[in-house]
């Protein structure tokens, strides 16, 4: 049983997810039978409420999408007149004061500082449409009892209350409940939500926010920005190699599955770009699917292109291995069609229509050397660990920083317990750069300095490119967060032990939580279709900004004409046996 194109193709009809501000906790419920062609779009406009709440009161939809004559449950909120900010009431002119602007500051933090809102510092000052410049005098009102604790402080993030929102709505978006919420700003205790108003918020807070100058600010959603059905056709390439599995011995298919190797990378991949495709189809996305088995061989994928008629495809995913990917790429048949490289680390050929969507080292690299130029205190114990492969970043990181100490370790990728205790203090934290990709030398490393914390010392690792050598379970995730080890990456773990709703949804569907090549499967290919129906084609979608879903962000920029690199990425910390973004 052989097969080299499998045609698959979704036709569930539902709804654009389209989000409104929230009411708070509904006061009753009514009902709806649902009627040919309804959508939950329709529906939500109808009861002037969100999707989101629709399906928050009728969680079968999640399982099994919107029915004919199904009945919803919907939610029924008290009318509540909406809040006016009132800017400059009750305020004579001598309970204002000239402010000088420092560098770098933002409106913001300037309202915030003041205990007003961006609305009512832009009324006071109306000059400031043209900007904020530096040591520009403006109007602000003078703070009779500011505390020091209700000022600007980086350790937060800060976010900007909607209209209409309300404390539930606040800890559906970002995760932080009222009892947090009041803690950290008191001045809700007494004033209460007003739109407007700039609160702070745990940093490891911000729901599918990114954060601007500490500020959360949200991303844009494709998916609730698409107000119409679409339908694209979608090509995969992967190496099934199916002509290799012998489907009349059980056994033997299970042994080969059980390895990972590309059947198993390709399985689990195509699994995700399933997911995506059924999730997509639930929202009123047509997809088709168009895989081709390439048997991780260039002749076969010679034949495909041969023998297929791409005219009408938006985007071919595919194949994995880079020198295929360059191989298709080079195809003048594909010339102008978007071809994305999935899953290796390798660089692929710069050629038209191309996107690299694995982040490459040397943007990692490039954005670890950014941080640690501006966060690293030159009076530290700067300590620099690398390996004879990374003379290069031992040379960089020598020049950003002169005073620190370089550790070169013995020839067996093992350091001296005795030289690592001499080179570390007790006065100074201890600022350690690990450059290797060498297992025995970050196994040593991390255990070595791990057992150097104390109350007295202050050790913390870092390293400009965390390779997947770190995903050994031999390296001690608990040194890791006694050393709260900071990298930057592509790709955000999931939390281990907790189950989200996508992978509740992919167990449900293949009987195992999803792996990283599934995720990935998932994220890309949420990314090209959602793209696509957004603005078009890919090639569209140059201002569209970052984007994130899962585990990956995208942010796509020109290497070289027509030519496109993922430069989206986390910075991560771990901190005990927890992984969080911080801030970059």
């Amino acid at each position: 049983m052989r097969f080299s194109r499998i045609l698959f193709t979704v036709f569930f009809f539902s709804s654009t997810l389209v989000f409104s501000q929230d009411q708070g906790v509904p006061s009753d419920f009514g009902s709806h039978k649902v009627k040919r062609n309804q959508t939950l779009y329709s529906i939500s406009k109808t009861y002037d409420i969100s999707v989101e709440q629709l399906k928050e009161y009728n969680p079968l939809v999640e399982r099994i999408g919107l029915r004919k004559r199904m009945i919803l449950r919907i939610p029924i909120y008290k009318t509540i007149e909406p809040v006016v900010e009132k800017v400059n009431e009750n305020v004579e002119d001598g309970d204002f004061q000239t402010y000088k602007v420092k560098a770098k500051e933002t409106k913001w933090r300037i309202a915030y500082n003041h205990q007003i809102s961006v609305k009512t510092l832009d009324s006071l000052n109306p000059e400031l449409s043209e900007g904020l410049k530096v040591d520009q005098e403006i109007r602000v009102p003078i703070i009779h009892t500011s505390a020091v604790s209700e000022t600007w402080d980086s350790t937060y993030n800060y976010y900007t209350v909607k209209p209409k929102e309300g404390y539930y709505r606040i800890e559906k978006k970002i995760g932080v409940n009222q009892q947090v919420l009041d803690s950290l700003n008191p001045k809700l205790i007494k004033e209460g939500l007003q739109p407007g108003m700039i609160l702070r918020v745990p940093m490891e807070s911000r729901g599918n926010h990114k954060v601007e100058d500490d500020l959360l600010v949200e991303r844009i959603s494709l998916l609730d920005s698409i107000k119409e059905s679409k339908s694209i056709h979608l090509g995969v390439m992967l190496p099934f190699k199916v002509n290799e599995i012998e489907f009349d011995s059980i056994e033997n298919t299970r042994e080969l599955l059980k390895r990972r190797n590309l059947h198993t990378l390709s399985t689990d991949f195509y699994f995700g770009i399933l997911m995506a495709a059924e999730t997509l189809s639930q929202s009123g996305m047509e997809v088709q699917l168009s895989v081709y088995d390439t048997e991780n061989n260039i002749k076969k994928i010679d034949s495909i292109v041969k023998e297929n008629d791409f005219s009408d495809t938006a985007a071919i995913i595919g194949p994995l291995i880079s020198s295929n990917f360059d191989y298709l790429s080079s195809k003048s048949k594909l010339k102008n069609i978007p071809k994305i490289a999935p899953l290796s680390t390798n660089p692929v050929a710069p050629r038209v229509a191309v996107y690299q969507s694995v982040t490459p080292k040397e943007i990692l690299q490039k954005e670890m050397m950014t941080y640690l130029n501006k966060s690293l205190n030159r009076e530290d114990n700067i300590v620099i660990v690398a390996d004879s492969a990374n003379r290069y970043s031992e040379r960089n990181l020598k020049k950003m920083f002169p005073n620190a100490i370089v550790l070169r370790p013995e020839k067996t990728g093992y350091l001296l317990p005795e030289l690592v205790d001499s080179l570390l203090v007790d006065s100074l934290p201890n600022k350690v750069i690990l450059e290797s990709q060498n297992f025995s030398l970050i196994s040593s490393a991390s255990s070595q300095l791990s057992a150097q914390v104390s109350k007295e010392r202050e050790v913390q690792l870092f390293t400009t490119y965390r390779s997947n050598v770190y995903q050994n379970k031999n390296i001690s995730r608990k040194q890791l967060g006694l050393l709260k080890f900071t990298y930057t990456t592509g790709s955000l773990p999931l939390k281990e032990g907790e189950y989200n709703d996508f992978q509740k949804k992919y167990i449900a569907r293949f009987g195992k939580p999803p792996v990283r090549e599934a995720i990935k499967g998932y994220d890309l290919t949420m990314d090209v279709l959602l793209r696509t129906a957004y603005c078009g084609s890919m090639e569209n979608t140059k201002d569209i900004g970052e984007t994130q879903y899962e585990e990956n962000r995208f942010l796509y920029i020109n290497e070289t004409p027509n030519y496109y690199i993922n430069s989206g990425y986390f910075m991560l910390q771990h901190r005990g046996y927890d992984i969080y973004e911080i801030k970059k």
